[in-house]
């Protein structure tokens, strides 16, 4: 069965099954974490495991009810992920919250001399490898943490997951422009916003 044929069921999803299939928001690494097991729809001919989207969009709506507790000049996203960055700088200017992006200088979170110190109330990061830095300074300062999970990662220091391919272009775009999207929703506020308004020039 080919991931066009893959046949889920979702209530009222953000975006047609379809659109998320094309963005590749499913298609995992050929590593899985015990994490991330429960996540995972199935293993591809060629090794790559497979998430599941009814698990994605769920959590995309979960996450947004989530974030949307905190003032958002407190949200800080971090990404250190090339294909993350301009997508997680359109959230933070949308959303009105913080973001770094690049190298995260070590202490950001938590030594407070420094001149670029910062004390957000949650952290939202695109890859908890790459972004091992700020998950260690926000567990450290009580921090809750959202995390882009993909098949591969760990979930230990992880408050919320979202599981995702966080490694794709179309596939970052889309998560951050839905998470975008649904967090405005919820603030009555509608927007023209397209998910290509997410994706950075190649």
């Amino acid at each position: 069965m080919t991931e066009t044929e893959m046949e889920i069921e979702l209530k009222e999803p953000l975006v047609p099954v379809e659109e998320y299939l094309a963005a590749g928001v499913h298609i995992g690494t050929q590593q899985k974490s015990k994490d991330m097991m429960k996540f995972i729809y199935r293993v591809r001919g060629d090794g790559l495991y497979i998430l599941d989207i009814r698990e994605t969009d769920e959590r995309i709506k979960t996450s947004a009810k989530f974030l949307s507790q905190f003032d958002p000049t407190s949200i800080l996203v971090v990404t250190s992920r090339q294909y993350g960055q301009y997508p997680a700088r359109k959230f933070a200017e949308t959303i009105g919250g913080m973001a770094v992006t690049g190298r995260f200088i070590p202490g950001m979170l938590t030594n407070q001399n420094l001149a670029n110190y910062i004390e957000p109330q949650v952290l939202v990061v695109t890859d908890p490898i790459g972004d091992a830095q700020a998950v260690k300074e926000a567990v450290q300062s009580g921090i809750p943490i959202l995390a882009l999970c993909d098949t591969n990662n760990m979930t230990s220091l992880v408050d919320l997951v979202i599981p995702t391919n966080n490694k794709g272009r179309k596939a970052l775009s889309m998560i951050y422009y839905l998470l975008t999207r649904e967090m405005l929703r919820l603030r009555g506020i509608s927007t023209s916003l397209t998910p290509e308004d997410f994706e950075t020039e190649l």
